[in-house]
């Protein structure tokens, strides 16, 4: 029996698998619309066996975007673009999820791929971030703080692009807390320095991500799962740590979350991160025995074997990888294939299921 290949049961849906695909931007995006692009990328995902497949940050908001080549769902164009990739993934016989996404101080920043770095002028398409406080992320421009009506106005963001998911056919919500990103930036005391109810005490800290998931299950009702993503720790002396992410994963069960998607980083160009195959695993292991919440696990899982292991070990429910999928879009088929477990196959590539 394998773990990795058992289906897995959250509210009113269930995962063929526990093998998923993290949420991984394309910068391709057109005024925030999906292209043809990510319609080949994801769905290729589904073909290759992944039991969830979860779309890229998605703004939640035109300024939370990482970068102007960014997805969105802000408006009904939109979620349109997005409907007929969510019925291709379940064509395919895969679940979809969106993470819903405001970047924050890291927003207005250019593509990977463009000749500059650092952030976007306004000049260039580019605009003013906010953050939690006025304290730039090392290279980009400074954000400006949030004030009481700008706070109101994410929530509310967050909760209508919520109902424009469920409304394009997502199966799971989840809402991105980690990498340095606005919610993150207001749970880490490293780049939140207010001192009014949302900043100084972790509950403080933690008000705006517990507000969020308050308004997005609110919309979601009592059907679909929400996730949580949330970066464990900094990697950075005086930053965010895992037992407060513990503590955080405990909150978020009781305004909403159904699993704690545990990463880490992002958040300060000077963290220091040793990186080695599943480095990330511990933490999801401390996440999931304190604040007693399912867990996935995601960080260099490129193997079947390795997989499977962190399952049987307990440190995780599910596993995310990302770039493995990128390199085998069939990760899941070959993941099966490798531990001996007859899964279902498009009969289309049924030939190379045992040869």
């Amino acid at each position: 029996m394998s773990i990795l290949f058992s289906p897995l049961s959250i509210r009113s849906v269930e995962f063929r698998n526990r093998l998923w695909v993290s949420p991984m931007c394309m910068y391709s995006a057109v005024d925030g619309v999906v292209q043809e692009w990510h319609h080949g990328h994801l769905t290729q995902f589904a073909s290759g066996g992944a039991g969830l497949i979860v779309a890229e940050a998605t703004a939640v908001v035109p300024e939370g975007r990482i970068s102007p080549r960014d997805v969105g769902l802000w408006n009904d164009e939109q979620r349109d673009a997005w409907a007929p990739i969510v019925q291709a993934i379940h064509d395919r016989g895969s679940l979809a999820g969106i993470q819903l996404a405001h970047a924050g101080r890291k927003a207005s920043t250019w593509w990977p791929w463009a000749d500059a770095r650092g952030s976007v002028p306004v000049s260039d398409g580019g605009w003013v971030t906010a953050a939690p406080s006025a304290i730039a992320f090392e290279g980009f421009a400074e954000p400006a703080a949030l004030d009481d009506a700008g706070i109101e106005r994410i929530v509310d963001a967050f909760a209508s692009a919520a109902r424009r998911a469920l409304d394009a056919g997502f199966d799971v919500l989840e809402i991105h807390g980690a990498h340095g990103y606005l919610l993150h930036q207001f749970l880490s005391p490293l780049s939140n320095l207010r001192d009014d109810e949302y900043g100084g005490s972790l509950d403080n800290r933690a008000r705006l991500l517990l507000r969020v998931l308050d308004a997005v299950r609110a919309v979601a009702g009592d059907g679909a799962p929400i996730f949580l993503r949330i970066s464990a720790t900094d990697h950075a002396d005086g930053g965010f740590t895992p037992d407060e992410a513990a503590q955080v994963g405990g909150w978020a069960t009781e305004h909403g979350a159904d699993l704690v998607d545990v990463s880490s980083g992002g958040l300060v160009a000077h963290q220091q991160i040793a990186v080695f195959p599943g480095y990330q695993v511990p933490l999801a292991e401390t996440v999931r025995q304190g604040g007693r919440i399912p867990v996935s696990a995601v960080g260099l899982i490129t193997a079947a074997a390795q997989a499977e292991q962190v399952l049987v070990d307990g440190a995780a429910d599910a596993i995310f990888a990302g770039r493995e999928w990128l390199r085998d879009p069939h990760f899941a088929l070959r993941a099966a294939h490798e531990l001996g477990v007859d899964v279902a196959w498009p009969p289309q590539y049924d030939r190379a299921r045992w040869r």
